[in-house]
């Protein structure tokens, strides 16, 4: 399974959105990631589905769309109608998980589920055979350019395991949090797969540079990687 950048816009300057985007993906980018926050799960508050259907128009891009809100059942559609073909949602506030990954299968979007730090791999246990894709917090959910939680590594290796164990083996794990030059091959080396980054590209004065770098550093890494690695 190669390894996938995803440039992610909460850190983009969005009076030059489509222009950030398009460097990115000049630069090598595999998906564009969409921070959905409604400032009662997390203490930020973002964007709407008119974001993404104005990204849409602009990139080629897969539209990763994150779901940091407290009740994301009602937004599922909204989002797929805009153009999401990736749609994560939080563990933490979902008491019918199932039923909501299935929904988002049966839109036609792949279906992720989220777990912030302090939310054990366990909480998967049920959902693991399911779902397209697991993505991993290795920051608190609510803001850009925070610092990489170290034990985020050993997160990731157990959920690659689970999902391996669950026979769903082709799911990849996605990683959000502190995503750079130096902790970018760690991950993949861990069983990350696909690589959410703001500030290591949107920060930087070559955003087209700084995408082409990450995925470099981050293909480097899973070349070295043993085969039993995804």
């Amino acid at each position: 399974m190669s390894v996938r950048i995803a440039p992610s816009i909460l850190s983009a300057d969005f009076a030059r959105l489509g222009e950030e985007v398009a460097a990115a993906e000049r630069g090598g980018a595999d998906l564009i990631h969409v921070d959905v926050m409604d400032g009662h799960f997390v203490p930020n508050i973002t964007i709407g589905p008119n974001v993404v259907r104005a990204l849409a128009r602009v990139t080629r891009l897969p539209l990763d769309v994150h779901l940091m809100i407290t009740d994301p059942d009602r937004y599922i559609e909204p989002f797929r109608d805009a153009g999401a073909s990736m749609i994560s949602v939080h563990v933490e506030v979902l008491p019918h998980l199932h039923r909501t990954v299935h929904a988002i299968k049966t839109l036609g979007a792949k279906a992720g589920v989220v777990l912030n730090p302090s939310t054990p791999v366990s909480a998967l246990d049920e959902i693991a055979e399911d779902v397209s894709f697991v993505l991993v917090m290795s920051v608190n959910p609510g803001f850009g350019g925070q610092t990489f939680i170290p034990r985020s590594e050993s997160k990731v290796r157990a959920v690659r395991a689970l999902l391996d164990r669950a026979g769903n083996r082709e799911a990849p794990v996605e990683i959000d949090g502190g995503i750079d030059l130096t902790t970018a091959p760690r991950v993949v080396a861990a069983g990350a797969s696909i690589l959410v980054a703001g500030s290591a590209i949107f920060h930087t004065q070559d955003p087209e540079r700084a995408t082409r770098d990450l995925k470099a550093a981050a293909a480097g890494a899973r070349g070295a990687s043993s085969p039993a690695v995804r």
